[in-house]
């Protein structure tokens, strides 16, 4: 990764571009200060260009949210794909978005194939409707630094549902949204069914009944695909853990020791922000992974895979992301060593005669075994349901955060639903990298830089009439599920009213 420095001094020349100045020479350093935007009610509307021309010119957009809760976590993981949308829309209608990440990836082929100039914004919302905040949330989002004073003194007022009259001149967060829409890009999350629920219930229109529907609105908001990150990283990278924080950091390595050998790497390059808007940039830092690195602690098998622990702060083994990808390496190293023995030895009975043995199959996404007692994952599930009954600090983790769910605190999100996956900020005993950055803004650029490497990975695309990444295009990550989520109209499946009429007014057709 690559970036500016933080003290509003460019290397290079920089232009003017809707009040930012970006830098024309990005600098390839180990310590990244990644800078977030805070717009909220007061800097909105002078933000609102940068934001338009951002969204406009991005090659792709990725998106987090931070909720006010989720309701239900068992029909969040009903194994009727059905009756889980209904649960997460029920979850949409009575709760409410409380900050909107958006982060905007622009090509920069001028400068390099796979530079990308990377703009992130952090929106503080909130909605003017009566909505449920769960009293375990509100004490999640509190730990972690979540200012609900500024919230409600500074959020930027937004309503749920249909449009309220003419509303496509207005500058409000429900036009962006429309904005995004017209901007017909790719849309980048992680985990993120709950994510599209939620942002068509605020931004966009009233939920339709059925999932078929839902997803055949989605196809045409949406023309060029849906990408969902957790999905890519578990079953197209297959990373042996998919939640954020884990797959960026897995992502960021690869892409360092890609750099190393002078192979094709991401690189990244951000805006240089003046002076007079350094009150609302808030200067995130990605730390470099240690080269020594003390392994007196023993991982925590459970943040390992899940990302998530009920024991939060207090636990006493490591939530350190390097040393659990560097204990997960090391045995992925030792698992080929003995697979090369074995192929040795079967090689060997097939060469004498009469012998004959069975190949075997590797089939889904590769997978930790947890804790070491060889518990099944419908009784890990149910320990975790029972650690959520409990009032055990940070037992209530939750959206994409996967630590995702950063300051979502609710949303399930782990390879076998057992976990709410849970704040980096968990890992006191060993501080882990960027420690205590669960925002949307961050968890959107997150997002958006395992896309982008995945981009990478991925070499040159074979034909442009096909859809970028093709294996991972319109499939959503389903807690849980061996198979994704296809956003696809299907024969028997209609666009809802409510959409067609979002359609034309997006569109400006009669």
């Amino acid at each position: 990764m690559a970036a500016d420095s933080d003290d509003g001094a460019a290397s290079a020349p920089a232009i003017s571009d809707g009040g930012v100045g970006k830098s024309t020479k990005p600098v390839e350093e180990l310590v990244v200060q990644v800078p977030v935007v805070d717009v909220q009610s007061d800097n909105f509307k002078e933000m609102w260009p940068s934001l338009l021309l951002a969204i406009k010119t991005a090659n792709f957009v990725a998106v987090d949210t931070e909720l006010s809760g989720l309701g239900d976590r068992k029909s969040l993981l009903n194994q009727c794909i059905e009756e889980r949308y209904k649960a997460v829309c029920h979850a949409a209608r009575t709760r409410s978005i409380l900050s909107l990440g958006l982060a905007c990836f622009k090509q920069q082929p001028d400068k390099g194939e796979h530079l990308y100039l990377t703009q992130v914004f952090n929106l503080t919302l909130l909605c003017m409707e009566e909505y449920v905040i769960e009293p375990k949330s509100v004490q999640f989002l509190v730990q972690h630094g979540f200012n609900f004073n500024r919230q409600y003194a500074q959020g930027i007022p937004y309503h749920k549902g249909n449009d309220k009259g003419d509303e496509s001149q207005s500058q409000s967060v429900r036009t962006l949204f429309l904005e995004l829409i017209r901007a017909r890009r790719p849309l980048i999350l992680h985990n993120g069914l709950i994510d599209l629920v939620f942002l068509y219930q605020n931004f966009y229109a009233h939920l339709p009944e059925s999932l078929g529907t839902f997803t055949a609105d989605l196809c045409e908001m949406f023309p060029a695909g849906i990408y969902d990150t957790k999905y890519a990283a578990e079953f197209h990278a297959r990373f042996v853990a998919s939640y954020l924080e884990y797959a960026f950091r897995k992502c960021e390595r690869e892409n360092g020791k890609q750099r190393a050998a002078g192979s094709p790497h991401l690189i990244l390059e951000f805006c240089n922000y003046p002076s007079s808007m350094r009150a609302h940039v808030d200067y995130r830092c990605c730390m470099p992974p240690a080269t020594h690195r003390p392994h007196s602690t023993s991982v925590c098998d459970n943040f390992s895979a899940y990302g998530w622990c009920p024991l939060g702060s207090q636990c006493p083994r490591s939530h350190d992301i390097d040393l659990i990808i560097d204990t997960d390496e090391a045995a992925m190293k030792d698992k080929r060593r003995r697979r090369r023995r074995k192929e040795k030895r079967r090689r060997a009975l097939l060469a004498q005669p009469g012998k004959q043995t069975s190949g075997e199959v590797e089939d889904g996404p590769p997978t930790k075994q947890v804790c070491g007692d060889g518990l099944k994952a419908e009784e890990i599930e149910q320990e975790v349901a029972e650690d959520e009954t409990s009032n055990q600090p940070g037992s209530e983790q939750g959206h994409k955060n996967d630590l995702e769910m950063g300051l979502k605190a609710i949303k399930p999100e782990t390879a076998d639903m057992a976990a709410l996956e849970a704040p980096r900020s968990q890992a006191s005993p060993n501080p882990v990298p960027a420690d205590g950055l669960h925002r949307a803004g961050f968890d959107a650029f997150m997002t958006g830089y395992i896309m982008a490497y995945m981009g990478v990975s991925q070499g040159p695309q074979p034909c442009s009439s096909e859809p970028w990444l093709p294996e991972c295009h319109n499939k959503v990550y389903l807690s849980g599920k061996a198979v994704p989520l296809t956003v696809a109209k299907s024969q028997f499946s209609r666009s809802s009213k409510a959409h067609n009429q979002k359609m034309k007014l997006a569109w400006g057709s009669s």
